[in-house]
């Protein structure tokens, strides 16, 4: 037998440890900051403490707080009407429900904020028909708007992972309690919510994640978090040690809402395992009357709400700014920008995952684990984060050498910013491949080392055509999100290379809103991919057996 296997990957262990070592260095080199502790740092560091920080972290942790509430109270009651219960209008809203992820957050901000403030169609309907003057209606710009917004965007994950659990184990339960003369709110409170518990835990800490990742809405409305403080600190007040302090606070919190949705996953996973049967929906109980309109309205507010008005009202802005307000041609470059980052990013994505995924498949040893794990970190981090990762060992640099050309590579180029992405993405194409790979039996790779194969002819003839789906479906996932991402390319993008978000965001910043709905509404069609495959997902999912 040969002394290495024909199957050996042929990313060797010292390629697999720089690729891992340079997705997680800008994690790394935030916390590195506090070894550069000196007088200056601890002044700046208190000067925070006195001034800023105590506000960006009672107004981060009061977001969470009541998106937390928000998306729990939306998802887990939407995922409740759609698996325990038939209505009319149940089937078109179980897919429907997830049309909010298709909307960016800021782009709903942005939408909404058109239409509710002062100049706004809604208050200039109402002081005409009232007579009244001064504003008629709250001001959404501020905390209790944030939340609401992001509440609307976020609740699909919990919607999602909430109405999985339901479906598999919920309703055959719920079958059997009825059976035995328990009360429906009985069967909901003691049977169903226990069961989904773990789901709503584990989607609510996403929603959390995102919440505190979020720069677009946080910014635009006016609210003081940790992201906007991050952003402010390095390039309004040019403070690269508050940007290094308030980015380790993020971590920190980021830290906890990651462990609360491992804990949470463990403990799905245990509640998802077998007990389904076969045709568990035909058992759901059927509404008549009152009951199944109130069902419906439940489900149907969310998606008019986070998806449907929103759209209507940036369709409005379009059709009334006129052909000459519209910036054609730039939005062509913009669009034109967004792609071809989206595609480069991916295409490095879907090869660094489909080389991990491999390793750790072939050779399940602790490196390839540590590699796997460390990639899957990069998606819980804030872009404002990362974009600071990639920039303090930059100053640093410049300190030392001060001819260096490291930094005109990554901020004059769009080396830098993909570097932020795939630090960032290289996670969701990591699960689409290892999903892939679960379905592929590993006896395919037995046979293939009996025949002498090697590992390129492996992945290039038996591995990747079976994974085709798997890999466009990562593809066009990480094209999907780096179209949508924010604050790393508003700090990171070279001299004109706007993109949709960075417009969409400057265009609103800039109250021009109707040129804003262009760009907005590019990115939600764009969004609608994503949705798509959940859906289609969603639909062929098999039964549990």
């Amino acid at each position: 037998m040969p002394r290495h296997s024909p199957l050996s990957l042929p990313l060797s262990s010292a390629s697999l440890a720089v690729v891992s070592a340079l997705l997680l260095m800008p994690v790394l080199m935030v916390l590195a900051s506090w070894l550069q502790w000196n007088v200056d740092s601890a002044a700046v560091l208190h000067e925070m403490a006195q001034t800023v920080l105590p506000d960006y972290a009672l107004t981060s942790v009061l977001l969470c707080l009541l998106v937390g509430v928000g998306v729990v109270v939306l998802g887990s009651g939407t995922a409740l009407a759609v698996s325990l219960f038939d209505f009319p209008g149940r089937k078109t809203l179980e897919w429907a429900l997830l049309l909010p992820l298709a909307m960016p957050a800021y782009v709903v901000a942005y939408a909404y904020t058109d239409f509710l403030q002062y100049s706004g169609p809604l208050q200039m309907w109402l002081r005409q028909a009232s007579g009244l003057q001064g504003a008629l209606w709250p001001d959404i710009r501020n905390l209790w708007g944030a939340a609401l917004v992001l509440s609307l965007s976020l609740y699909p994950y919990v919607y999602l992972l909430a109405r999985t659990a339901l479906t598999e184990r919920a309703t055959p339960l719920m079958e059997a309690a009825r059976l035995l003369g328990a009360p429906l709110w009985r069967r909901i409170w003691r049977l169903a919510l226990p069961l989904a518990r773990p789901a709503i835990a584990a989607g609510t800490a996403l929603a959390l994640m995102e919440t505190l990742a979020d720069f677009g809405v946080a910014s635009y409305f006016g609210v003081q978090t940790f992201t906007a403080g991050i952003y402010k600190a390095w390039l309004v007040m040019d403070n690269r040690v508050a940007a290094a302090q308030l980015a380790t606070s993020l971590l920190l919190l980021v830290a906890l809402m990651l462990q609360l949705e491992h804990s949470a996953q463990a403990r799905l996973r245990f509640a998802n395992t077998s007990g389904g049967t076969h045709g568990t929906e035909a058992q759901a109980l059927r509404l008549h009357g009152t009951p199944a309109a109130l069902a419906w309205a439940l489900c149907s507010a969310p998606v008019l709400l986070g998806f449907g008005v929103p759209v209507v009202l940036l369709l409005i802005a379009l059709a009334q700014s006129g052909e000459a307000a519209l910036p054609w041609l730039r939005f062509l470059d913009w669009t034109w920008n967004s792609l071809r980052l989206g595609a480069m990013t991916a295409v490095l994505a879907v090869a660094l995952a489909l080389a991990l995924a491999y390793q750790a498949r072939i050779r399940p040893h602790r490196l390839s684990a540590w590699a796997v794990q460390w990639a899957g970190l990069g998606y819980a981090v804030p872009g404002v984060v990362i974009v600071v990762g990639l920039l303090l060992p930059l100053g640093w640099l410049q300190q030392a050498w001060p001819h260096s050309q490291a930094g005109t590579w990554i901020t004059a180029t769009v080396l830098g910013l993909v570097w932020a992405y795939l630090v960032r993405f290289v996670a969701v194409a990591l699960q689409s491949v290892q999903s892939g790979y679960a379905r592929i039996p590993v006896s395919l790779d037995e046979s293939a080392r009996m025949l002498g194969t090697s590992a390129r002819t492996l992945v290039q003839q038996v591995h990747m055509p079976l994974l085709q789906r798997s890999l466009v479906a990562a593809f066009l996932l990480v094209l999907v999100d780096v179209m949508k991402e924010l604050p790393a390319t508003l700090m990171l993008r070279p001299f004109d290379t706007d993109t949709l978000a960075v417009m969409a965001y400057q265009l609103a910043r800039d109250e021009r809103l109707a040129e804003a709905a262009l760009p907005s509404l590019a990115l939600v069609l764009v969004g609608l991919v994503p949705v798509m495959l959940l859906s289609r997902s969603l639909r062929q999912r098999p039964s549990p057996t």
